[in-house]
């Protein structure tokens, strides 16, 4: 049997970092296969997709999975079986990164199931994986048939000793003061995520750009590439067929309804049981044969119906859902101490959204030992969210820990890690858990101030307060051009603002600066001078946050509590030690 022919393009990321992408060698049944390699790390990313949707389907099943095969690092893996196991957290996490990368960029109308894997196969510890994942995926979906509307790639910056460095060695990291990985297409960013040292937004955005220029590089090399495999012809796409007669009839009875609605200032619950009211009194005028014969379709364009009518109020007005003004923060309420043994407790809420949050304080032995290919480590800080269904007032089953609380869990971690003491300082394990009790959008943020206010109830030392916001926008854009005609940024966005809206921009700090940022978007990017501008917003926004988190909790207790360990140190002359 011949060796199959592979066809292969390098470029230069700089710094001598030279990566090259291959294909024709592996898994060629798959739809797309792509081999990247920077050094000797080596990612292999396959990308199958159905021929045809699943009948009836009115979304888009995509998965994304991400694995580090043990053998790519030259380990065995631990525990009984020897083998990998289910995706531990890290793995999650770039899923989740890939995902919201790519996730935009599909047609509308394509509802075919595709499955994305990303296997690292190869390690030197030196080059971090998860920076090429985005990469892979969006090169092996360049050289299949499957559609994709615009090429994209994330990276990873830091500020290294001053210095912006792109995918710098794993090594170099431990002494950045930024580390960030950002997503793109050519033209937009579409994807932020990372921690800092208390930097001003100025660097941040100077660090974003950094990367943009970069992921240009990347994405010029896979348009490179894939004309070097060969024009594909993409799969076609049949638009759904849309009952417009139905669609017409349900925006001349319902706009107005759902208008109303939408600008009484209503609460949550009233807010949902009004919008049902206007669906069923329209559903009241078709008999059971007709709505039977609707199926779906007809939820589906109430739904499509009410996203519009809302988008358009808030443009149009500049007023919110429940009548805020667009830079308004919902009022805030914080308790702290409400459980007598926790070692640390706060319960923090802002409108509608509530987390009742832990701190709890163990010696050296309640480390968390991190097993993966990079090999052994122990974690003296671990952040833990819980998202449970009666939170929204919803009975689900509970399934374990699901992607979405990983991630939001990681992003309050990684905005409060900043500003904890050194452990030379406060030898302490120090386990939060933020259980959100209640919620209406920005439940991560709540996890971060909640957790700032529960570590200074525990008597953890910390400098500052860490508030956190997230930014919402709605954006009208030309359908020919796709320039932005006019958007709406909204502060502390609501539930239903995320779900309609076109962003939702995490940003946690101090008053100095930032310390963590998350951005995910629906559309194919957003803008930079848009971004710039939600920045600002934020840190107006984080200023108010912070001001009341001072007024219930202004610095640390003295001391830890009574319930939580206490450590003490002994000196010992050294002409003592033999004996």
């Amino acid at each position: 049997m011949s060796i199959p022919k592979a066809i292969t393009k390098s470029f230069d990321l700089g710094d001598g970092k030279e990566i090259t992408l291959e294909t024709g060698r592996f898994a060629r049944q798959a739809h797309g296969s792509v081999v990247v390699k920077q050094g000797e790390t080596m990612l292999l990313c396959t990308v199958v997709s159905a021929y045809e949707p699943k009948p009836g389907q009115g979304f888009f099943p995509l998965t994304v999975e991400y694995g580090e095969k043990f053998s790519a690092a030259g380990r065995i893996p631990g525990g009984f079986l020897r083998r990998e196991g289910r995706a531990g957290d890290q793995e999650i996490l770039v899923c989740r990164l890939v995902d919201r990368a790519i996730r935009p960029l599909f047609p509308k109308g394509y509802m075919n199931e595709t499955q994305v894997i990303i296997s690292l196969i190869s390690t030197d510890g030196k080059v971090k994986p998860d920076a090429l994942a985005c990469l892979a995926a969006s090169a092996a979906i360049a050289v299949s048939d499957i559609p994709l509307s615009d090429l994209v790639s994330e990276i990873r910056v830091a500020r290294i000793d001053g210095k912006l460095v792109l995918n710098p060695e794993a090594e170099a990291i431990a002494n950045a003061d930024l580390e960030i990985l950002v997503g793109a297409t050519k033209h937009d960013v579409c994807m932020v995520e990372g921690e800092m040292q208390e930097v001003s937004e100025e660097e941040l955005v100077e660090a974003i750009q950094f990367g943009h220029e970069g992921i240009k590089l990347m994405i010029k090399a896979q348009e490179e590439f894939a004309a070097l495999v060969g024009a594909t012809e993409k799969r076609e796409i049949v638009p759904p067929v849309v009952n417009t007669d139905l669609e017409a009839k349900m925006a001349a009875a319902c706009s107005e309804g759902i208008l109303k609605v939408a600008s009484a200032g209503l609460g949550k619950n009233e807010r949902k049981a009004g919008f049902a009211e206007v669906k069923e009194a329209f559903k009241a005028t078709f008999t059971e044969e007709e709505l039977e014969a609707f199926g779906g379709e007809f939820g589906d364009l109430f739904g499509a119906l009410e996203k519009k009518v809302i988008r358009k109020m808030i443009l149009d007005t500049r007023s919110r859902l429940d009548g805020r003004a667009l830079t308004e923060v919902r009022a805030i309420t914080i308790e702290t101490d409400v459980l007598p043994r926790a070692h640390g407790s706060a319960l923090f809420t802002r409108g509608e959204t509530q987390s009742l949050t832990t701190t709890t304080l163990g010696s050296k032995l309640d480390e968390k030992l991190i097993d993966n290919v990079a090999g052994k480590s122990f974690e003296k800080f671990m952040l833990h969210y819980n998202f449970p269904p009666f939170c929204t007032g919803e009975a689900k089953m509970l399934r374990g820990t699901s992607r979405r609380e990983l991630g939001h869990g990681c992003l309050a971690e990684r905005a409060l890690e900043p500003m904890l003491p050194d452990y030379s300082d406060f030898p302490y394990t120090i386990r939060i858990v933020s259980d959100i009790t209640e919620s209406n959008g920005s439940s991560s943020m709540a996890a971060v101030c909640s957790g700032s206010m529960a570590l200074m109830d525990a008597g953890v030392p910390l400098t500052e307060h860490v508030g956190a916001i997230s930014i919402g926008l709605v954006m009208d854009e030309d359908d020919d051009t796709g320039e932005v005609k006019r958007y709406a940024l909204m502060d502390d966005i609501m539930g239903l603002e995320d779900v309609l809206g076109d962003m939702d921009f995490k940003i946690a700090g101090t008053r100095a600066g930032v310390t963590g940022i998350q951005l995910d978007c629906k559309p194919e990017g957003i803008p930079l001078d848009i971004l710039i501008e939600a920045l600002d917003r934020a840190s107006a926004a984080r200023q108010k946050v912070i001001d009341v988190m001072e007024r219930a909790v202004r610095e640390p207790k003295a001391a830890v509590k009574d319930s939580a360990p206490r450590y003490g140190r002994m000196t010992i002359p050294p002409s003592l030690i033999g004996k």
